[in-house]
């Protein structure tokens, strides 16, 4: 079952899912429930809906949300990806599904997928109400924009600055594409690899494209992200249980590195599982290899929810 919800959010409202068994547990009693934190760039129809869909036919509520700034959730400027605020909704989810009638509130985790796993990890530190943390191919930010700066991330950090005095002057905000719009695109810049390319093939084609991704990245939100580590204090403060899913075949995204670093400095690493054969973007929607994660996922959740 699937209903649409709305997540208040100080003056704007995130549009979000809520995917539910089709058995729902006898009077009196409630569900354990999942919030899911997506990739950058990707909307809650994308493979935050693949996840959720599968949880909640083993079971376990899911709820899947746009990010603020971004899909059909409010927020101005548009397209902005704020690591802090990004954490953020994942709290402001839970306070909107611990009160949901047929939700047990002290049996909530978090599923992060991708960037969407730093982000839930950061946010577990600190709210405690998660009490289970899930993570498939887990990115830290962080790591990956201070790596994509040529001359370093300071350097960088100076071209954003000036960057961001000229749109002041101008009154005109920059945006960068996440991904090349095309698989054309990519080839003419140079760009062939292959977890660029499976990247678009899903983001950018039928296949899991939507209406409401715009594959831009508001430039000045940037700066944000070179200076943010999404597993800061990890080893002091996030306490839950722990399940990482990672990719067999290693590629050029930093997600089995990030998430074996997790692995190491997390207190309470339960189960660590790598997916053989799959990439990293395999693992948004091929069926066997999310069919396989998912069933390991639910296991978690259900010992530990």
């Amino acid at each position: 079952m699937l209903q649409h919800l709305t997540i208040p959010r100080g003056p704007i409202e995130l549009a979000a899912d809520l995917y539910l068994p089709d058995s729902l547990p006898a009077e009196g009693s409630a569900l354990r429930a999942v919030v899911l934190s997506t990739p950058g760039s990707s909307v809650k129809e994308q493979i935050g809906a693949n996840y959720a869909a599968r949880l909640a036919a083993r079971g376990i509520a899911a709820l899947v949300f746009d990010p603020a700034h971004q899909g059909q959730s409010g927020g101005e400027p548009r397209d902005l990806e704020d690591p802090y605020r990004r954490g953020e909704d994942i709290s402001y989810a839970i306070d909107t599904l611990g009160t949901l009638p047929g939700i047990d509130p002290q049996r909530i985790g978090v599923l992060g997928i991708c960037a969407g796993g730093g982000y839930a990890v950061h946010t577990a530190r600190t709210d405690h109400r998660i009490k289970a943390v899930g993570t498939v191919v887990p990115g830290n930010m962080g790591t990956s924009f201070r790596g994509f700066q040529p001359d370093g991330p300071a350097a960088g950090l100076d071209a954003m600055a000036e960057a961001r005095t000229e749109e002041n002057r101008t009154g005109e905000l920059t945006r960068e594409n996440w991904l090349p719009d095309t698989l054309e695109d990519a080839a003419a810049a140079g760009v062939t690899d292959l977890d660029t390319t499976q990247a678009i093939t899903y983001y950018r084609t039928e296949r899991g494209g939507s209406e409401h991704a715009t594959n831009r990245r508001l430039s000045r939100g940037d700066a944000l992200l070179l200076g943010y580590d999404a597993f800061h204090l990890v080893d002091q403060l996030m306490t839950q249980p722990l399940q990482v899913v990672l990719a067999g075949r290693i590629g050029n995204t930093g997600s089995y590195e990030s998430g074996m670093q997790l692995w190491k400095l997390a207190p309470n690493p339960v189960d660590l599982m790598v997916v053989e054969g799959a990439g990293h973007y395999e693992m948004y929607d091929v069926p066997e290899y999310v069919d396989a994660a998912v069933d390991r996922l639910a296991g978690f959740y259900t010992d530990h929810l």
